[in-house]
């Protein structure tokens, strides 16, 4: 009779570290976005004729900078992209609200290596770190302007371009969710400079899509890498309490054409300014 025995545990040896402030911080924004009743839709556009004229410019123009102007553009005719719900001051005692601002504001999501204010180990357990950076009215600046401040904002000083989240993430737990409800449902002209209009976030760069991310902003932004036909798949996340299918689709619909109207046009002068191309 063969007797059965139980196999013995190994024995593992398990580290456990406490999640860091950034972490922590972005786990305040995801639990705040899980608010809001975001719905994606989609369009493919047809960009190949755009990225050939793009990379015949002499300067790199990246897509975030082309996809973040021309959606400022379309936002001009459409408050609704430049505006985010207000819910009642007392709940279940009052109607919520429009909120509208008179410029566009991008937060742009961006990677970057953890900097030395984070300690050794959590920067061998989690390397990379989301930053936000915020541009105000995008739309008034060129190519090359939009494209120098997201570089900046890639590449400099952490202290000197994400100061107001560095001092954010510092703050005792509770009192940072407090200071980001309130600002998520703030009717004042700060909560466009300090949150953002609309958001941009993309995986493009690493052959991804992220078509699902979080966000609380009323409007979102996402492409797809684009594809050897020239196109490339679309997405616009949108706040239904604001925003309906019909005017998102729209939204896309006049995106696409702006890409291929206005940002095209401005990349055909920038290539025929000189310079060999990149």
């Amino acid at each position: 009779m063969t007797r059965l025995t139980r196999p013995a545990r190994d024995s593992l040896p398990i580290a456990t570290r406490r999640l860091d402030a950034q972490r922590l911080l972005v786990g305040d924004i995801v639990r705040l976005a899980r608010r809001v009743p975001a719905f994606p839709v989609e369009r493919v556009m047809r960009l190949g004729a755009v990225d050939a004229m793009r990379r015949r410019c002499p300067m790199r123009i990246g897509w975030a900078a082309m996809f973040i102007k021309a959606y400022a553009v379309v936002a001009r005719d459409r408050p609704a992209l430049r505006s985010w719900f207000v819910p009642p001051r007392v709940p279940l005692l009052g109607r919520p609200r429009w909120a509208t601002s008179p410029i566009s504001v991008v937060s742009l999501a961006v990677s970057r290596p953890r900097g030395d204010e984070t300690a050794a180990a959590d920067r061998e357990l989690d390397p990379e770190a989301i930053w936000w950076a915020r541009i105000r009215a995008p739309d008034t600046l060129s190519l090359p302007e939009l494209q120098a401040e997201i570089a900046r904002h890639s590449a400099g000083p952490i202290d000197d371009v994400f100061r107001r989240q560095l001092e954010l993430r510092m703050l005792p737990r509770l009192l940072r969710r407090v200071i980001l409800r309130w600002n998520l449902r703030s009717a004042s002209a700060r909560r466009a400079l300090r949150l953002g209009t609309f958001s941009l976030s993309t995986l493009a760069g690493e052959g991804c899509s992220n078509r699902g991310h979080p966000t609380f902003l009323t409007t979102s932004l996402t492409y797809d890498p684009l594809d050897e036909t020239g196109k490339m798949r679309v997405t616009l996340l949108a706040d239904h309490r604001l925003i309906d299918g019909v005017p998102a689709a729209r939204a896309l619909e006049a995106l696409e054409a702006t890409l291929t109207g206005t940002i095209a046009g401005e990349l055909v002068t920038l290539a025929a300014g000189g310079g060999e191309p990149r």
